[in-house]
Protein backbone atom coordinates (compact mmCIF):
# COMPACT_ATOMS: atom_id res chain seq x y z
CA UNK A 1 0.00 0.00 0.00
CA UNK A 2 1.04 3.41 -0.63
CA UNK A 3 1.67 5.57 2.50
CA UNK A 4 -1.49 7.32 4.12
CA UNK A 5 0.24 10.83 3.19
CA UNK A 6 0.26 9.68 -0.75
CA UNK A 7 -3.15 8.33 -0.46
CA UNK A 8 -4.59 11.75 1.20
CA UNK A 9 -1.89 13.86 -1.11
CA UNK A 10 -3.27 12.31 -4.82
CA UNK A 11 -7.22 13.11 -3.47
CA UNK A 12 -6.44 16.08 -2.28
CA UNK A 13 -4.82 17.06 -6.00
CA UNK A 14 -7.55 15.30 -7.79
CA UNK A 15 -9.85 17.74 -5.57
CA UNK A 16 -7.77 20.90 -6.52
CA UNK A 17 -8.08 19.76 -10.28
CA UNK A 18 -11.69 18.71 -10.32
CA UNK A 19 -13.04 22.33 -8.07
CA UNK A 20 -11.89 25.66 -8.82
CA UNK A 21 -13.88 27.55 -6.27
CA UNK A 22 -13.47 27.97 -2.47
CA UNK A 23 -14.83 25.21 -0.50
CA UNK A 24 -15.23 24.91 3.49
CA UNK A 25 -12.46 23.32 5.22
CA UNK A 26 -14.28 20.24 6.32
CA UNK A 27 -14.86 19.58 2.70
CA UNK A 28 -10.94 19.56 2.06
CA UNK A 29 -10.59 16.99 5.72
CA UNK A 30 -13.16 14.57 5.04
CA UNK A 31 -11.49 14.26 1.58
CA UNK A 32 -8.42 12.97 2.95
CA UNK A 33 -10.51 11.26 5.10
CA UNK A 34 -12.09 8.95 2.68
CA UNK A 35 -8.44 8.80 0.85
CA UNK A 36 -6.81 7.14 4.11
CA UNK A 37 -10.26 5.68 5.90
CA UNK A 38 -9.75 1.98 4.16
CA UNK A 39 -6.61 1.36 5.94
CA UNK A 40 -8.67 1.47 8.97
CA UNK A 41 -8.88 -2.16 8.36
CA UNK A 42 -5.07 -2.46 9.65
CA UNK A 43 -6.82 -3.04 12.76
CA UNK A 44 -7.47 -6.48 11.94
CA UNK A 45 -4.20 -7.82 12.21
CA UNK A 46 -3.90 -6.98 16.10
CA UNK A 47 -7.87 -8.92 15.80
CA UNK A 48 -6.22 -12.14 14.41
CA UNK A 49 -8.36 -12.03 11.54
CA UNK A 50 -6.82 -13.33 8.46
CA UNK A 51 -5.34 -11.13 6.02
CA UNK A 52 -6.87 -12.92 3.31
CA UNK A 53 -10.40 -12.72 4.99
CA UNK A 54 -13.21 -10.31 3.38
CA UNK A 55 -12.83 -8.55 6.18
CA UNK A 56 -8.51 -8.50 6.42
CA UNK A 57 -6.69 -5.84 4.90
CA UNK A 58 -7.18 -4.80 1.49
CA UNK A 59 -10.25 -7.03 1.85
CA UNK A 60 -14.03 -4.74 2.32
CA UNK A 61 -12.81 -2.05 3.36
CA UNK A 62 -11.06 -1.50 0.21
CA UNK A 63 -14.09 -2.04 -2.54
CA UNK A 64 -16.35 -0.04 -4.20
CA UNK A 65 -19.30 -1.04 -2.03
CA UNK A 66 -17.50 0.47 0.93
CA UNK A 67 -16.39 3.65 -0.91
CA UNK A 68 -20.41 3.88 -1.63
CA UNK A 69 -21.59 3.85 1.81
CA UNK A 70 -18.35 6.17 2.80
CA UNK A 71 -19.60 8.76 0.30
CA UNK A 72 -23.38 8.52 0.90
CA UNK A 73 -22.33 8.86 4.90
CA UNK A 74 -20.43 11.87 4.35
CA UNK A 75 -22.59 13.65 2.41
CA UNK A 76 -25.29 13.31 4.47
CA UNK A 77 -24.04 13.21 7.59
CA UNK A 78 -21.74 16.33 7.33
CA UNK A 79 -23.60 18.77 5.00
CA UNK A 80 -27.64 17.57 6.87
CA UNK A 81 -29.20 21.24 5.49
CA UNK A 82 -27.82 20.62 1.58
CA UNK A 83 -30.56 19.97 -0.89
CA UNK A 84 -28.72 18.64 -3.89
CA UNK A 85 -26.22 16.25 -2.30
CA UNK A 86 -25.59 14.09 -5.28
CA UNK A 87 -22.10 15.53 -6.19
CA UNK A 88 -20.78 15.57 -2.67
CA UNK A 89 -21.62 11.57 -2.33
CA UNK A 90 -20.10 10.77 -5.99
CA UNK A 91 -16.78 13.27 -4.71
CA UNK A 92 -16.91 11.50 -1.66
CA UNK A 93 -16.89 8.13 -3.62
CA UNK A 94 -13.98 8.83 -5.86
CA UNK A 95 -11.60 10.25 -3.14
CA UNK A 96 -12.55 6.55 -1.13
CA UNK A 97 -12.07 4.58 -4.06
CA UNK A 98 -8.58 6.12 -4.66
CA UNK A 99 -7.35 4.37 -2.25
CA UNK A 100 -8.05 1.21 -3.44
CA UNK A 101 -7.00 2.08 -7.08
CA UNK A 102 -3.83 3.24 -5.76
CA UNK A 103 -3.09 0.18 -4.05
CA UNK A 104 -3.63 -2.10 -6.82
CA UNK A 105 -0.47 -0.26 -8.16
CA UNK A 106 1.74 -1.66 -5.46
CA UNK A 107 4.10 -4.57 -6.01
CA UNK A 108 2.73 -6.06 -2.87
CA UNK A 109 0.35 -7.88 -0.69
CA UNK A 110 -2.21 -10.08 -1.56
CA UNK A 111 -4.24 -7.88 -4.38
CA UNK A 112 -7.39 -5.62 -3.50
CA UNK A 113 -10.71 -6.41 -2.82
CA UNK A 114 -12.55 -4.30 -5.10
CA UNK A 115 -15.64 -6.14 -5.89
CA UNK A 116 -16.41 -7.41 -2.33
CA UNK A 117 -18.50 -8.02 -1.28
CA UNK A 118 -19.55 -9.31 -4.35
CA UNK A 119 -16.39 -11.44 -4.79
CA UNK A 120 -13.38 -12.25 -2.66
CA UNK A 121 -11.29 -11.81 -6.05
CA UNK A 122 -7.90 -9.61 -4.95
CA UNK A 123 -7.18 -7.17 -8.11
CA UNK A 124 -3.73 -5.53 -8.93
CA UNK A 125 -3.20 -3.48 -12.37
CA UNK A 126 -1.06 -5.68 -14.62
CA UNK A 127 1.87 -2.47 -13.97
CA UNK A 128 2.77 -2.03 -10.78
CA UNK A 129 5.41 0.48 -10.45
CA UNK A 130 5.14 1.73 -6.54
CA UNK A 131 6.88 -0.03 -3.68
CA UNK A 132 4.65 -1.26 -1.02
CA UNK A 133 5.04 0.58 2.47
CA UNK A 134 6.04 -1.70 5.31
CA UNK A 135 3.68 -1.88 7.81
CA UNK A 136 4.34 -0.24 11.46
CA UNK A 137 7.49 0.43 12.85
CA UNK A 138 9.37 -1.65 9.58
CA UNK A 139 8.07 2.30 7.57
CA UNK A 140 11.41 4.06 9.87
CA UNK A 141 14.03 1.62 7.65
CA UNK A 142 15.77 1.76 4.31
CA UNK A 143 12.83 0.04 3.01
CA UNK A 144 10.41 2.77 4.28
CA UNK A 145 13.13 5.58 2.29
CA UNK A 146 12.43 3.17 -1.14
CA UNK A 147 8.33 3.38 -0.42
CA UNK A 148 8.71 6.82 0.00
CA UNK A 149 10.99 7.56 -2.95
CA UNK A 150 9.15 5.39 -5.52
CA UNK A 151 5.37 7.51 -4.41
CA UNK A 152 7.92 10.70 -5.03
CA UNK A 153 8.29 9.54 -8.20
CA UNK A 154 5.53 7.96 -9.77
CA UNK A 155 2.55 9.18 -7.46
CA UNK A 156 3.49 12.65 -6.08
CA UNK A 157 5.32 13.75 -8.94
CA UNK A 158 2.09 13.26 -11.46
CA UNK A 159 0.02 14.69 -8.57
CA UNK A 160 1.75 17.68 -8.80
CA UNK A 161 2.60 18.00 -12.14
CA UNK A 162 -1.42 17.79 -13.11
CA UNK A 163 -2.67 20.05 -10.49
CA UNK A 164 0.18 22.81 -12.06
CA UNK A 165 -1.09 22.31 -15.30
CA UNK A 166 -4.88 22.81 -14.86
CA UNK A 167 -3.93 25.63 -12.57
CA UNK A 168 -1.74 27.16 -15.40
CA UNK A 169 -4.57 26.22 -17.93
CA UNK A 170 -7.41 28.37 -15.68
CA UNK A 171 -5.31 30.92 -15.44
CA UNK A 172 -4.62 31.22 -18.80
CA UNK A 173 -8.66 30.66 -19.58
Amino acid sequence: MPTIFTHAAVALGLGRIRYARQLPTRFWLLTALCAIAPDFDAVTFKLGIPYASMWGHRGFTHSLVFAALLGLLLAYGAWPRTTCRAPLVLWFFLATASHPLLDMLTNGGLGVALLAPFSAERFFFPWRPVQVSPVGAGFFSARGVTTVLSELKWLWLPTALAVGAVQLWRRRA
